[in-house]
């Protein structure tokens, strides 16, 4: 696998020169200061606010061009109808990516910066300077419309894979956006919730992506939507300022999501830099124009508040590529077949086995009827994530290029039909967007005619496109097998289809818990009483800005997806990092390969720990090794079991593979919200090996001094 990743990397790096920031954040503060000292005060307060929707402001005469942004994580989202076309030149066609929550389940760092990189070819074709994402908000809630936006529950999976793909996309010259910051997950009238998090929460959980992409040295970050803890994100100091900053070592540009802020006085002196997408709202009653005409802001305060733009865009060469007519590349077009190699590769590697009682992989000589949705379509989640893409592969194009004659399609079959056919793959699942929350069940016709298929035909294959969790507890457990295929992407299906008649053999892991029912969901409580959920499906949520607020109360704090779970004994339909393959594996008993009878863990002497997986099947697969640690007397609440190091490795049929790992003491650390600190405990601690949270293969006992 390791292999072929560096193949796809070497097939969309090998005509793009690799970019770096052109100079330190000090050198660019420098420099816009001079330019500064050349804007009127009128020029200034333009700076402020967003032209034209999508184009960071400007003021050309002056040698700062607008600078064009665009959606989205899974792919470059292809605007045809801007308010001045001339501004942006369209590209022909981008490339509609897996699911950002499909490549997640991959457990694969290096496929994240490959897909990333193809991204950020992308937009540079495309002419875009900045992509607004990648989303990172932690998996709490499975009727969260942007769960597929997203990387799961888990903020270690989330930040290694987001380091990467920051890397990776930036290597092109495209900046990236990491949002939404912080705390968003629900968009049930998203801009009235108000998410109540404690501190630790907050650092341990749903700051970790974030941090990953600083660390990577991500140039633009976007507030969200919500309030969090009685305040608007986009206008609020301690999480701008005082988190964003201070805490996590933020210098880059921040900017607000599109209609996000209400009091330009909060906004100015909180620490954003730009009002998204700068259309003056009716709600809000005085601009920073007014604010500074009455004495309450002064023109040093308009310039640090939009210092950082103009140095990001002058730390990053934007300006002078948009200035010298280098905005476009066009040569990159020719990058499109193999971006459409690592589509493919993502949606082969996320796809889930989650049930196979053996009819996987599935011979081509067999008779197979394909019922429900998506059949001629390609399944994709909506909103600002959604990409057009091209040369769309359907599940119908792909499962008769393998099956010819042998395979047949009907939307809505009779029971008799059902009964009648050799094999039936079932094809259901949800189409969630930004804006709405989706129930955790499944429209009342998917969820029967999935359990009229299951019903009637023992060998019913149920295969599911969401972006999130779905109620299968009905029927499960009664299917021959159970695909999870996410939004697969423009040609994804052909990896599905590779799949099911054994082409490839299944990689892909959970990365989020799957429940059993929604009531044994932290978030069970995240819609306020009196509203009817399944009715507020499709409602924008937008057209209105209510007076009204509403709290979302994570009580859970750090008990998040697994942690929740476990510590509650509440036994999941599928736990985290959960997945099948065609072969089976055995892991040998780790050992920590240093010397003495007590393994110790002091601040300057991580342990080293070795497992031997073994393929003990007839057919070479990729394992994800797990590990987890454990302390054994907390002083404070702890989970079971947190997720700190995994590895995904390939090993042939009868061959085995040794993975090694590095336990470091901050592994074992966990933040005090009294000393607002990292803080360690010394004393007995476990390391959990295995290949899910719920199938841990070994322990071993250390100790930290």
């Amino acid at each position: 696998m390791k292999r072929l990743i560096l193949s796809l990397f070497a097939l969309t790096a090998a005509t793009t020169i690799m970019a770096q920031p052109v100079m330190s954040y000090q050198e660019a503060e420098a420099k816009a200061n001079e330019i500064l000292k050349t804007l009127t005060l009128e020029e200034k307060l333009s700076m402020t606010q967003g032209h034209n929707r999508f184009f960071f402001p400007g003021v050309p005469e002056k040698g700062l061009p607008y600078i064009y942004t665009t959606d989205a994580s899974i792919g470059v989202k292809n605007r045809q109808h801007m308010h001045d076309a001339s501004e942006v030149v369209i590209a022909e066609r981008t490339t509609q990516f897996p699911a950002f929550i499909m490549l997640a389940s991959t457990f694969n760092p290096e496929l994240a910066h490959t897909y990333g990189h193809a991204v950020g070819e992308e937009a540079r074709m495309a002419g875009a300077g900045v992509i607004l994402g990648p989303g990172m908000n932690i998996y709490r809630n499975a009727q969260c419309g942007r769960n597929f936006e997203y990387l799961g529950e888990d903020p270690h999976l989330a930040a290694s894979l987001i380091g990467e793909y920051v890397t990776g996309m930036q290597s092109t010259g495209t900046l990236a956006c990491a949002k939404h910051f912080l705390a968003n997950q629900t968009e049930f009238y998203r801009r009235r919730s108000n998410s109540i998090v404690d501190e630790r929460a907050i650092m341990e959980i749903y700051t970790p992506a974030f941090k990953a992409a600083i660390d990577a040295d991500v140039a633009t970050v976007m507030t969200a939507y919500n309030l969090l803890n009685g305040e608007w994100t986009g206008q609020s100091k301690y999480v701008i300022t005082d988190l964003l900053r201070g805490t996590l070592g933020f210098k880059g540009m921040v900017m607000s999501d599109w209609n996000s802020i209400y009091d330009w006085e909060k906004v100015i002196f909180s620490g954003q830099n730009l009002d998204m997408p700068g259309e003056d709202a009716f709600y809000i009653k005085k601009k920073p124009a007014d604010l500074v005409a009455e004495g309450i802001v002064t023109e040093a305060d308009i310039e640090n508040m939009i210092r950082p733009t103009i140095a990001t865009c002058i730390r990053w060469g934007l300006y002078d590529r948009y200035n010298s007519g280098k905005q476009y590349d066009r040569s990159l077009e020719a990058k499109l077949p193999a971006h459409l190699e690592v589509s493919y590769q993502t949606a082969a590697e996320g796809a889930v086995l989650l049930r196979n009682n053996g009819i996987l992989p599935l011979s081509t000589d067999r008779q197979v009827l394909v019922v429900g949705k998506w059949l001629d379509t390609v399944p994709c989640g909506g909103g600002a994530a959604r990409v057009e893409g091209y040369n769309h592969v359907t599940l119908m194009m792909a499962l008769t290029d393998s099956f010819g004659g042998n395979v047949s399609f009907v939307e809505k079959p009779s029971a008799a039909r059902l009964k009648a056919a050799d094999v039936v793959i079932c094809v259901t699942g949800t189409f969630d967007e930004e804006h709405a929350e989706r129930p955790f069940a499944m429209q009342k016709k998917d969820e029967a005619l999935v359990r009229l298929a299951v019903e009637n035909n023992p060998n019913t294959i149920v295969l599911v496109h969401s972006g999130s969790a779905i109620d299968m507890s009905a029927w499960a457990d009664k299917c021959a097998a159970l695909i999870y295929g996410w939004y697969p992407g423009q040609n994804g299906q052909k990896a599905i289809r590779d799949i099911i008649i054994g082409k490839v053999n299944p990689s892909g892991k959970l990365p989020m818990t799957i429940e059993r029912d929604f009531a044994d969901s932290p978030a069970v409580d995240t819609v306020p009483e009196g509203f009817d959920l399944a009715k507020a499906v499709g409602n924008p949520n937008e057209k209105a800005f209510q007076t009204w607020t509403y709290d979302v109360n994570y009580d859970e704090s750090i008990l998040v997806g697994y942690r929740w779970y476990e510590k509650k004994g509440i036994k999941p339909l599928f736990p985290f990092g959960y997945g099948l393959s065609y072969t089976t594996f055995e892991l040998a008993k780790p050992k920590i390969l240093s010397k003495g009878k007590v393994k110790t863990l002091t601040a300057d002497k991580p342990l080293k720990v070795a497992i031997e997986v073994n393929n003990t099947g007839a057919m070479a697969g990729a394992e994800v090794v797990q590990l987890y640690i454990a302390e054994k007397n907390p002083t404070v609440l702890r989970p079971n079991k947190e997720l700190k190091a995994y590895k995904k490795v390939t090993v042939d049929a009868g061959k085995k593979a040794v993975v090694t790992f590095e336990v470091d003491k901050q592994m074992c650390a966990f933040w005090c919200d009294k000393s607002h600190a990292w803080t360690t405990n010394p004393g007995e601690y476990e390391i959990l090996i295995g290949t899910s949270s719920a199938d841990i293969a070994a322990t071993l006992p250390f100790v930290v001094e």
